[in-house]
């Protein structure tokens, strides 16, 4: 897997990344007035959200379970000192459709603890923390 990365002409914190495939995003620096893109941390968390909620979808698919939306909202705590590394993730994934709640719990429960790879990668470090609310009840 390679990335390329380039400034963009007439700045110094303002980035494109390209993948292999020729799709490319933007980055800011997040501390810089009016930012015109995610900074390299937003993305990290949007990362997170992308790769547990492909898992998730994929996990009930399997199980002939349709996934009628799918939405995340993630937070990161960094630290207040340099690095300020996040310190802890905290993940609210919310499904909607005709899904056994168990199942729903268990589908996130193995994204995170075993198949997604963002968040595998982290959690040496990083306190990952999820919940799942189903058709808009928060599953216990």
């Amino acid at each position: 897997m390679k990335v390329s990365l380039h400034k963009k002409p007439n700045s110094d914190v303002h980035f494109e990344a390209e993948n292999a495939l020729g799709h490319k995003i933007e980055l800011y620096n997040s501390t810089a007035p009016d930012p015109k893109a995610p900074s390299p941390m937003e993305l990290i968390l949007m990362g997170t959200a992308g790769c547990s909620s492909i898992d998730i979808i994929h996990i009930l698919k399997k199980q002939n379970l349709e996934v009628k939306n799918l939405n995340v909202e993630v937070e990161g705590l960094r630290n207040d000192t340099d690095p300020k590394v996040f310190h802890t993730i905290k993940l609210m994934v919310k499904l909607e459709g005709e899904i056994p709640s168990n199942k729903a719990k268990r589908a996130a429960q193995l994204s995170f603890e075993k198949y997604c790879s963002v968040s595998k990668m982290l959690d040496q470090t990083v306190d990952i923390q999820y919940q799942v609310e189903l058709n808009g009840i928060l599953l216990e």
